[in-house]
């Protein structure tokens, strides 16, 4: 009789081990799926970074081309193409608004460059001209989007300042 128990009480204790096993292999499964999503969701997040990241230098780049040409002599939109792997295919095209001029003041002490001119060339037919350069680009690929403002000041003459903001 004793035997007879013996054997029932193995039969319920592999039975037992059965679930146990089913719901550890259940719990693992569920821990490998979330470390699975919080992956993915992880990798997507860097995807928009790394996109927003490039359209804002496009966007920079585009800032950089107006501010190295005289601007205030052609004021108007531009579209620049940027090429921002350098692998010679055009990745973006950004476009640059019409630059806005926010103050004018002359070139006085009251009012001073930035930069030692001397007193030659801080008369007051000099003009000190901050701008906001506005450049938006949009990735056709991601559909990221930024719009960049970038400020800058220029030193102009009483004509180009005249023409260039108569305000």
């Amino acid at each position: 009789m004793n035997a007879v128990r013996t054997t029932r009480a193995v039969r319920r204790e592999r039975g037992a081990t059965l679930i146990v096993a089913l719901i550890m292999l259940a719990l693992i499964t569920l821990l490998v799926v979330n470390a699975f999503t919080l992956s993915s969701s992880n990798l997507k997040a860097v995807g928009n970074m790394q996109s927003r990241e490039e359209t804002m230098a496009a966007a920079n780049q585009a800032i950089e081309r107006v501010i190295s040409s005289p601007f205030y002599n052609a004021l108007g939109t531009q579209t620049w193409s940027v090429d921002i792997n350098k692998d010679g295919t055009n990745d973006y095209e950004v476009t640059t608004a019409k630059p806005t001029c926010i103050r004018a003041g002359q070139a006085t002490s009251a009012y001073p460059s930035d930069v030692e001119l001397g007193a030659a060339m801080t008369s007051g037919s000099f003009w000190n001209v901050d701008w906001d350069i506005q450049a938006s680009v949009t990735d056709s690929l991601t559909g990221a989007s930024v719009i960049v403002h970038q400020g800058v000041r220029t030193y102009l003459s009483q004509t180009q300042k005249e023409t260039a903001c108569p305000a």
